[in-house]
């Protein structure tokens, strides 16, 4: 069987993954929001106008996370046993960086809800700290790990696990 998103006549269709075995995978994606100083203050003490921006940040990577195949054509539909947005505060940098991890027990990978979880995230915490900086700066969104699946195991930086990176 070969996995392509092309059907036989060449037209863009969703990958058949029936034959598939159904295994447990998992992945995790990341990225990176930067801020201004009064900004990042702002979030950090609690005091944006529009509420507490990281539960709204990790509510929304975990509701987009469930939605991807409604917002990237061609993936398909998932039932996510466990999703999981964490931020860690980087002051010297006035950043805020974005932990995403997904996994189910299914015959595809959850490497696009990871990275749209993640990707969310960081657009939520630009949305509500935007009226502060709008120069905000996303960056760094990257699939950083996945597990499962044919190709077994797969992490950013290890020439061992078999990926392309």
């Amino acid at each position: 069987m070969s996995l392509t998103h092309l059907n036989e006549r060449g037209e863009a269709s969703m990958v058949d993954v029936t034959d598939k075995a159904v295994s447990e995978r998992s992945a995790r994606a990341q990225s990176l929001v930067t801020m201004s100083p009064a900004a990042f203050a702002q979030l950090v003490a609690g005091q944006n106008k529009k509420g507490d921006v990281l539960a709204t940040a990790r509510i929304a990577g975990i509701q987009a996370a469930k939605k991807t195949a409604d917002l990237i054509p061609l993936c398909h539909p998932l039932a996510l046993t466990k999703v999981q947005v964490d931020f860690e505060l980087e002051p010297s940098q006035n950043s805020v960086r974005i932990a995403s991890y997904c996994r189910l027990a299914g015959r595809t990978g959850v490497e696009m809800e990871a990275l749209t979880a993640a990707s969310i995230a960081a657009l939520t915490i630009y949305d509500m700290c935007k009226a502060v900086d709008p120069a905000i700066v996303i960056s760094e969104t990257r699939l950083v790990e996945k597990l499962g699946g044919k190709r077994g195991h797969w992490q950013r930086g290890d020439e061992q696990s078999g990926g392309e990176q």
